[in-house]
């Protein structure tokens, strides 16, 4: 087995300064399913939707081999829904709205084939969640891949510190990672995160890039200037999806291989802020990833003498 990715399908009523889009399609496991798809096949959702779910976007799914055995629809309940605004600068957001819905009950089934699968992304959900997951592994993952949040590391941090004692990467934002830490340099920040057991660390900094760190390697992936930003929703799950979707594709988990699905997952990140919600991503082509990844190496790429 592949890929197997746990995680919020939900709906998002989404507002930024450039328009607003009433719930569409969006969650953690979403974005990571469509953007690994870009890379990868046979890989499978975990999660839970309410009736009101379209059919429409599970044959969007199918359509990408993104199987949908683990994905529980509860008839007569609604799907999880959050709503927020979008402040000018489109870095930081104001949550309007957060109904849970049937995620509050939410029991995790990992597909028994699935309980072997060769890499995990642990979307942002309750640690607790995620553990329920790990626990159903019948073998350990070749990669552990992890996503949380402050939330959890302010109302369960105990639960949290043992998920993450339990991963290979965690990936968080530059605030998460010194909330975490209780540190401010990310580099003393990153040190002590890995010492909670993660041996890899990705620290995401939004329209400023990404750090990758390994021991005492730091890998540094820039972010690339566009000239249109509609919507940063599920642009860091996104990020997360190509990375961990460029690994299963490759079979190739080495600090070298994670560098270029650092750039990977970069690209596609690139791709998703371009439109509202999942629309972007659902439009992509092999060719449209390659010459993205192309204008990532060129924006890097440079001759320089020392004399």
């Amino acid at each position: 087995m592949s890929l197997l990715i746990v995680g919020t399908v939900a709906f998002d009523t989404i507002e930024t300064p450039f328009g607003k889009a009433e719930k569409t399609v969006g969650g953690a496991a979403t974005y990571i399913a469509l953007s690994a798809s870009a890379f990868t096949e046979n890989i499978e959702i975990v999660s839970v939707v309410g009736e009101d779910f379209p059919a429409k976007t599970i044959e969007e799914f199918h359509k990408r081999k993104i199987g949908t055995g683990g994905l529980q629809i509860i008839p007569g309940k609604k799907s999880f829904y959050w709503a927020g605004r979008y402040r000018t600068d489109m870095n930081s957001r104001e949550t309007l709205v957060t109904e849970l819905n049937v995620l509050a009950d939410f029991n995790p089934i990992v597909p028994q084939p699935f309980r072997s699968a060769d890499f995990l992304m642990l979307g942002n959900l309750t640690p607790l969640v995620q553990q329920q997951v790990l626990n159903q592994m019948t073998k350990r993952p070749k990669l552990v891949v992890m996503d949380t949040m402050n939330y959890w590391m302010e109302s369960m941090p105990k639960e949290l510190a043992a998920t993450i004692s339990r991963v290979d990467v965690l990936t968080i934002n530059d605030e998460e990672a010194r909330q975490l830490s209780g540190e401010y340099s990310l580099v003393k920040a990153a040190q002590k995160i890995m010492q909670m057991g993660p041996k890899y660390l990705i620290i995401k900094k939004g329209e400023h890039g990404a750090l990758l760190f390994y021991d005492k390697h730091v890998f540094f992936a820039p972010a690339l200037p566009l000239e249109d930003v509609f919507d940063p929703t599920g642009a860091g799950d996104s990020f997360a999806g190509g990375f961990i979707g460029y690994l299963d594709k490759t079979k190739d988990i080495s600090f070298d291989n994670m560098k270029r699905a650092v750039i990977f997952g970069s690209a596609i990140a690139s791709f998703c802020v371009e439109k509202f919600g999942i629309d972007r991503l659902l439009e992509l082509s092999t060719a449209d990833v390659e010459d993205r990844v192309q204008e990532f190496i060129d924006l890097v790429q440079f001759d320089i003498a020392l004399d």
